[in-house]
């Protein structure tokens, strides 16, 4: 029997949460709770959520509320609940135990990250532009029928840059589109967009020196092909003067901070004109800035999540990564960082529209661990607990056109996350996860922790 035919068995209620609520579907009281419900508004401190065939009909204080006659009421006294998480920019598949490559890259594998994101408590991720051949695809498709459980997927296809511009580890060899005409980045668009995918991705800037930057022309090209498939376009930058000519061209949103430079006033106002979002991806980089085991790799609840669902020796190779490295490497690195939170300080109070984003899968950047992180530096960075929780979850799921989740209210859907402390005393305590549900259903933790920690070591 393979590992899908054994997790579609053992995880078959993850599945049946991304299907229409049967028309038998239970009636939910959940009462007692801090409610956070993700939108920027006031979290209501005993408060109550009640859920009729997967949907919330209505929250409000536990006083307010009278369970309907036959309801199932759950209390949540002493916990808080939040909408779950999604992430906005991850690369799933590549990486399995201590092993990175294409030949990971398989449905199994693609499982198992997305199970791991939802052990995690993030409902939904979206690929961005590191995808092989159809499996992706074929996923997303059982999914919608209710076929396959694991957090949903969203994807972005193949990703588009000038030559040699797309990603660079060994596993990617091959793609991401070459182009250096109009015509092709078009013709590349529409190829894309005829597949259905779910946002259009390119590679803009020169990667470090080994490739050509994509001429503002050809990006002008894609953004407007992508608009007219009815396709938000994400640009991956490094450059300030790139930022500024992506912007004026309308992108929908930058993939990574400006690296170069502190983004300026008027980048900030021009992202604000053209409705820009911003993923801040700050936990990747974050993790050259330590010259020996930074406190997060012995945060508790943190490395508990980790242990539940990561290869121990994968763990452990992450910790040995910080021994002996390069004082100048890191003193340039902390320089760099620096930059970035100076920027997300910067978007965030001038109102740029902030969005979960942390270049998840890259080697030893595991699903849910990577999103949790960058939670915890978002913060770090100056951006306040509750303006996290609304890029996370709210402004997430507007960029990703998802009206129904997002936001604990009236006719969305019931994607909670119960949490035993308060993440707006601190971001962090999102990690402290005692349930999720998914339209009213609870997830199996205990199943997915199984099952996570046996393909771990297979």
């Amino acid at each position: 029997m393979s590992r899908t035919t054994i997790a579609a068995l053992g995880l078959f209620a993850l599945a049946a949460a991304f299907c229409a609520p049967p028309a038998a579907a239970q009636t939910i009281l959940f009462e007692g709770a801090r409610v956070i419900p993700g939108d920027g508004g006031a979290a209501i401190e005993d408060g109550a959520i009640l859920v009729e065939r997967g949907l919330i009909s209505r929250v409000g204080k536990k006083s307010e509320i009278a369970a309907p006659a036959g309801a199932n009421r759950i209390d949540l006294a002493g916990k808080t609940v939040m909408p779950a998480i999604l992430s906005t920019h991850v690369h799933p598949g590549f990486q399995r135990g201590l092993s990175y490559s294409a030949a990971n890259y398989t449905r199994d594998n693609i499982l198992d990250d997305l199970n791991r994101s939802l052990y995690f408590g993030i409902s939904t991720v979206m690929s961005l532009g590191v995808e092989k051949g159809d499996v992706m695809f074929e996923m997303r498709a059982d999914q919608a029928a209710g076929k396959l459980g694991g957090a949903k997927l969203l994807i972005a296809g193949r990703g588009i840059g000038a030559p040699n511009a797309g990603p660079g580890a060994a596993a990617y060899a091959n793609i991401a589109y070459e182009v250096t005409t109009e015509a092709e980045i078009r013709r590349a668009v529409q190829e894309q967009a005829a597949k259905k995918v779910d946002i259009i991705k390119i590679w803009v800037d020169d990667r470090g020196g080994r490739a050509p930057k994509l001429p503002i022309a050809l990006s002008r090209a894609a953004i407007d092909e992508g608009h007219k498939a009815g396709l938000k376009v994400a640009a991956h930058i490094f450059y300030h003067d790139d930022a500024m000519e992506l912007a004026a061209a309308g992108v929908d949103v930058f993939a990574h901070l400006v690296r170069d430079k502190e983004m300026s006033d008027e980048l900030i106002a021009l992202m604000l004109k053209n409705n820009i979002y911003q993923m801040p991806n700050i936990a990747q980089p974050e993790r050259g800035i330590h010259a020996s085991v930074p406190p997060w790799l012995d945060e508790p609840y943190l490395m508990g999540l980790l242990r539940d669902s990561w290869s121990a020796d994968a763990i452990a190779r992450i910790r040995a990564s910080y021994s002996g490295r390069d004082p100048g490497v890191v003193t340039r690195s902390q320089l760099g960082y620096a930059i970035l939170q100076k920027s997300v300080a910067k978007l965030s109070a001038g109102g740029v529209k902030m969005i979960l984003g942390s270049d998840t899968g890259l080697e030893d950047h595991p699903f849910g661990f990577a999103e949790q992180k960058e939670l915890q530096f978002m913060a770090e960075a100056g951006m306040t607990p509750m303006q996290v929780i609304v890029a996370a979850t709210s402004r997430a799921a507007e960029f990703l056109a998802l009206p129904d989740r997002g936001v604990l209210a009236a006719g969305k859907r019931a994607d909670l996350l119960v949490l035993d402390a308060n993440p707006l005393d601190d971001i962090r305590n999102t990690r402290r996860i005692a349930k999720m549900y998914l339209a009213g259903t609870e997830v199996d933790r205990a199943a997915l922790k199984t099952s996570l920690i046996r393909n771990a070591r297979n």
